[in-house]
C-alpha cells in the first residue's frame, strides 16, 4: 500500500500507559479510516488490542464512527472508558445566554458554587441550583481492562484521585450539553467546572451552576449537566492508592442519553 496520509493518534489514560506514549503519528494508506487506524496503531502496540470493545473514537475533536475517512494531518483520539458515576413553567425573561464551561487544574473550594452563581444570576432568575461533586474514600466501579487492577488493591480506600482530559474536545462536549440543556429545559444561564490533575480526598472534582426563572428548570438542568458531562465528557478519573493506582468509569457516550 503506497502511503499517501500522516495521522496524529492521541491516547490517554490506561491506553496511554499501556503504549507507553501519549501519540503517535502513523502512515496510512489514501482512503483509510479511524478502523484503519486503529488496526495500524495495534501493530505498533499490540496490548491495545484487548480494550476495542470499550473504545470509542474522536476525529479532529469530535466522535466519530470506526468508518469515518481520514485526510493527511487528521487527529484521531482513542478514547477509553471515561470517569463514569452514578447517574417547570414558562421560563421567559429577556437575559442574555452565559456558559462558564472550564476545565481547571488549579484546586477550588465550595465558595466556587457562590462565584459561578453571582457570574451567571440575572434579576430574572428565581432559582439557582449548584452541584459540588468531589472525592470520596470508597472505590468505584473499575473501566473495562481495570479489573485486576482493581483486585490488587480490593479492601483499601482511595487517597487522592487524578483526572487527565481532553482539554479541547472536553469544552466542545460541554458546549453541546449547553445546548441540549437549552432546547430540553430553556436554561440558558449554565456553568460547568472540571478540574484536571490530582485532587486529594474531600476536594471538588467538578461544580455545576444552572440558573433560571423556576426551581424545577434549574434542577433538571443541573442534574442532566452532570450526568452528560460523566457519560461523553473525555475525562478519566484513576484512584491513587499507596502502592498503584485504578482507572475507573465507562465506555464513553457519544451522545445524549435517549428517552
Amino acid at each position: 500500500m503506497t502511503v499517501a496520509i500522516t495521522v496524529h493518534v492521541r491516547l490517554f489514560a490506561m491506553q496511554r500507559e499501556l503504549a507507553g506514549t501519549r501519540g503517535v503519528d502513523l502512515a496510512l494508506g489514501q482512503g483509510a479510516t479511524i478502523a484503519d487506524a486503529w488496526t495500524a496503531l495495534v501493530a505498533l502496540h499490540p496490548g491495545l488490542a484487548s480494550g476495542r470493545a470499550a473504545l470509542r473514537f474522536a476525529h479532529n475533536g469530535a466522535y466519530a464512527p470506526e468508518d469515518t475517512p481520514l485526510a493527511d494531518g487528521d487527529e484521531v483520539a482513542m478514547i477509553p472508558p471515561v470517569s463514569g458515576g452514578s447517574a417547570s413553567g414558562d421560563e421567559g425573561g429577556s437575559a442574555a445566554r452565559l456558559l462558564i464551561l472550564e476545565v481547571r487544574e488549579e484546586s477550588f473550594g465550595g465558595a466556587i458554587l457562590a462565584e459561578l452563581a453571582e457570574r451567571l444570576a440575572t434579576p430574572d432568575d428565581g432559582a439557582i441550583v449548584g452541584f459540588l461533586g468531589v472525592t470520596r474514600r470508597s472505590p468505584g466501579t473499575p473501566a473495562p481492562g481495570q479489573e485486576s487492577a482493581a483486585a490488587r488493591h480490593a479492601g483499601r480506600m482511595v487517597e487522592s484521585l487524578t483526572y487527565e482530559t481532553h482539554p479541547a474536545m472536553a469544552l466542545a462536549v460541554m458546549g453541546e450539553i449547553a445546548d441540549e440543556i437549552e432546547t430540553r429545559f430553556g436554561v440558558i444561564r449554565l456553568a460547568i467546572v472540571h478540574r484536571d490533575g490530582e485532587v486529594p480526598l474531600g476536594e471538588a472534582s467538578v461544580a455545576i451552576a444552572a440558573c433560571a426563572p423556576h426551581r424545577d428548570a434549574a434542577f433538571a438542568a443541573a442534574r442532566y449537566a452532570i450526568d452528560e458531562t460523566k457519560a461523553r465528557a473525555p475525562i478519566w478519573k484513576a484512584e491513587q492508592f499507596e502502592d498503584g493506582h485504578v482507572w475507573i468509569g465507562e465506555p464513553a457516550r457519544e451522545g445524549p442519553a435517549q428517552g
